[in-house]
C-alpha cells in the first residue's frame, strides 16, 4: 500500500468517508453507501433557495434559484453534471455543490439526473445530458446565453467535456465555459498518475478500469463523446478551467486535457489541487486544500457569470 502525505484534515475527511464502505458489493448495496455517504456530507440548505425538482426532455433534473431578480437579458446558469463513475449518483448525491453554487454566486443551476450504467450504458447518459442542454434553451428559463456554462466531477466531468465537443460538432451554441473538476477523460494506462496513485484513496486505478468497463459495456462506438481525449480536435472550444487532484489515478487526464486545449487555441486554466484526493469536493469547510480549490472554482465561475 503507497503512502500518501496526506494533511490530517485530508486523512480526517478520507476516513469518514470510507467509513460508510459496505460490505454488500452488489450494485444496489454500492449505490445504497454512496447514498449514505453523500448524506452524512450534506449541510442544510441556505434560506432563500427556491429548489424544484421536474422533466425536461424526459430527464429528471433539479433547479437551484437563488432569491436575486433576473436581469432583463436573462439569467445566468450553471448546468451541473455529477459525479459517480457513470454508475452512482442522483440528485441528492451532489445537492451539496448545486447549493453551494447557486446561493454564492447568485445564479440558477440545474442538476441532471442522467441515466446510469450498467442497466443503461454509454451513451445513454451523454444523451441525457445533450438532450437536457438543448432542451434549456427554449424553456422554461429565460437563460443569457452568454452566462450559461457548464460543470461536472469526475464522470461528470467527461459527460460536460463530450457535452462542449457534440456542439461544436453540430455547430450550436456552445457554453461559456467548461468548469472540469478531477475529469476521467479517457487516458491510458501509461500516463504517470495511474501507476503513481494506483491504490490512491477514495478511487485506485483498478476502480477506474472497473467503471469504465460499465460505462462502456458492449459499446462499439467508443469515440471522443465517451472518451474525450480521443478527439483528434479541439479547436473552437469554450474556455475551460480544469481542476485536478494530486493524489488521484485520473490526475494526468485533467492534466492531458488542459494541454490539448492550450495547444488548440482554447483557454484553459489548469488547477493542480497539490494534497488533493479524487472525491474531495464534499470536503468544503473541513478541509483547507478542498476551500482553497472552492476559491479557485468560485472566482472563475464569477467571471464568466
Amino acid at each position: 500500500m503507497t503512502a500518501y502525505p496526506l494533511s490530517a484534515q485530508m486523512t480526517a475527511f478520507v476516513e469518514k468517508t470510507v467509513s460508510f464502505n459496505s460490505t454488500d458489493a452488489s450494485l444496489p448495496g454500492l449505490r445504497q453507501a454512496y447514498r449514505e455517504m453523500c448524506r452524512a456530507f450534506t449541510p442544510p440548505r441556505p434560506a432563500g433557495l427556491y429548489v424544484v425538482d421536474f422533466e425536461l426532455a424526459g430527464v429528471p433534473v433539479r433547479s437551484y434559484q437563488p432569491s436575486v431578480t433576473s436581469p432583463a437579458s436573462g439569467c445566468p446558469c450553471i448546468v451541473y453534471l455529477h459525479g459517480g463513475g457513470w454508475v452512482v449518483g442522483d440528485l441528492d448525491s451532489h445537492d451539496f455543490i448545486c447549493t453551494e453554487l447557486a446561493s454564492t454566486l447568485g445564479v440558477l443551476v440545474i442538476a441532471v439526473d442522467y441515466r446510469l450504467a450498467p442497466e443503461h450504458p454509454y451513451p445513454a447518459g451523454f444523451n441525457d445530458c445533450l438532450a437536457v442542454w438543448r432542451a434549456l434553451r427554449s424553456g422554461p428559463f429565460r437563460l443569457d446565453p452568454a452566462r450559461t456554462l457548464v460543470a461536472g466531477d469526475s464522470a461528470g466531468g467527461n459527460l460536460a467535456a463530450a457535452l462542449c465537443l457534440a456542439l461544436r460538432d453540430a455547430n450550436e451554441p456552445l457554453p461559456a465555459a467548461q468548469v472540469l473538476i478531477y475529469p476521467g477523460l479517457g487516458g491510458d494506462h501509461h500516463l504517470p498518475s495511474r501507476s503513481e496513485c494506483v491504490d490512491a484513496p477514495l478511487l485506485s486505478s483498478s476502480d477506474v478500469d472497473c467503471y469504465h468497463a460499465l460505462y462502456l459495456r458492449g459499446s462499439r462506438q467508443t469515440g471522443a463523446y465517451a472518451m474525450p481525449l480521443l478527439a483528434g480536435d479541439l479547436t473552437g472550444l469554450p474556455p475551460a478551467l480544469i481542476a485536478v487532484a494530486q493524489f488521484d489515478p485520473l490526475r494526468d487526464d485533467g492534466v492531458r486535457y488542459a494541454e490539448r486545449l492550450n495547444a488548440a487555441g482554447v483557454a484553459a486554466t489548469l488547477y493542480y489541487g497539490e494534497g488533493l484526493v479524487h472525491g474531495c469536493l464534499r470536503g468544503r469547510g473541513q478541509v483547507a486544500e478542498v476551500d482553497a480549490l472552492y476559491e479557485t472554482l468560485l472566482g472563475f465561475l464569477a467571471a464568466k457569470l
